[in-house]
């Protein structure tokens, strides 16, 4: 009775539509009842030139997604986003032109223009010609990474800049085994940790650090600033030293040690690694273990600031025979090649 109703309301609704929209709808029905007629049993298995059909004939006339039958709606629509998909992808298909730029060069781009803060894309550019790679400006512009302000180096290469030209000063009491007290006095270049100057006493005055900091350096290579504590011993004698050697005096704020900090973690590893572990008999006794330290902090220790060299940067060695040669009595080792 339904069906009956439906055929009555198509036949009097048919007058209404277009012929062109009636041949469509004839030809969708005639090609399910073909695509049926090729089934051998199961589902009807539709072939590409089926789907296209179908897809095409929806695309022209939407109203015939209620006639399908054989496939359900959605998988009808489904068949015609993935030829949408076909069509762009080979629509979009290089063509020639300009050759596309490799991942690896996009990526030297990319750190170029990263570790170098104030370089542009002609720099850029003519390091990479230089380097052998032919790629065009327009090219380095479009791949590099993109700022929001203007350029600016950060506070480690601020400082990375300035560390050459400025060292540290600062004391350090070492007891004996008399129980008498005794200075040592340590100088520092921030630039590569060089331990510079090291000296003991057991009377210091402000004439002899004045001395210290005139033996410790040349006056061809002292450094621009000297960072130093408040105490009263860097009196007017140390000062003036200071300026008649072109250094300017750097004193931090009080009860701020972590502003010397260079210094401080000079004085903190000669007493873990070397002061901690020996009993000092006297001055003389002081002066040779820390020159021995000294010589071992600057030649032979490494440094994670310095990516794991020493001051004085060690050159790798990857043959011959390794020697262990002990310092400060056993408590170091050092080992080369020979």
């Amino acid at each position: 009775m339904i069906g009956l109703l439906s055929f009555a309301l198509a036949v009097l609704a048919s007058p209404f539509k277009s012929k062109l929209r009636l041949e469509a709808e004839n030809a969708v029905l005639r090609h399910q009842l073909i695509v049926l007629r090729r089934r051998v049993r199961g589902r009807a298995q539709p072939t590409n030139n089926d789907r296209w059909f179908l897809v095409q004939m929806y695309r022209w006339f939407p109203s015939i997604l209620k006639l399908a039958t054989i496939v359900e709606p959605e998988t009808l629509v489904r068949w015609h986003r993935a030829g949408f998909r076909c069509y762009w992808r080979w629509k979009s298909r290089p063509q020639g032109g300009r050759p596309q730029i490799d991942t690896e060069l996009r990526a030297l781009i990319r750190q170029m223009s990263t570790e170098n803060q104030l370089w542009g894309a002609p720099r850029i550019h003519g390091e990479l010609l230089n380097l052998g790679f032919e790629v065009a400006q327009s090219s380095v512009a479009k791949y590099m990474v993109k700022r929001r302000g203007p350029p600016s180096q950060g506070w480690r290469t601020f400082l990375h800049n300035h560390a050459p030209d400025t060292a540290a000063m600062d004391l350090l009491v070492v007891p004996t085994i008399g129980f008498d007290l005794l200075y040592a006095f340590v100088i520092v270049r921030l630039g590569r940790r060089e331990l510079i100057w090291i000296n003991v006493t057991a009377h210091p005055t402000a004439e002899w650090v004045a001395r210290q900091i005139t033996e410790a350096f040349p006056w061809n290579e002292a450094p621009r600033y000297m960072i130093r504590d408040r105490h009263r011993i860097y009196g007017a004698v140390v000062r003036r030293r200071l300026r008649a050697m072109g250094i300017r005096d750097k004193p931090f704020a009080p009860a701020s040690p972590w502003q010397n900090g260079f210094a401080e973690r000079l004085i903190g590893s000669i007493r873990r690694e070397c002061l901690d572990h020996i009993i000092v008999l006297g001055e003389a006794h002081l002066r040779r273990l820390l020159k021995s330290y000294a010589r071992y902090y600057n030649e032979t220790r490494t440094h994670l600031a310095l990516d794991k060299d020493a001051p004085l940067s060690r050159t790798v060695k990857r043959a011959g025979r390794i020697l262990c040669r002990p310092v400060l009595g056993g408590l170091h080792h050092e080992y080369i090649r020979i």
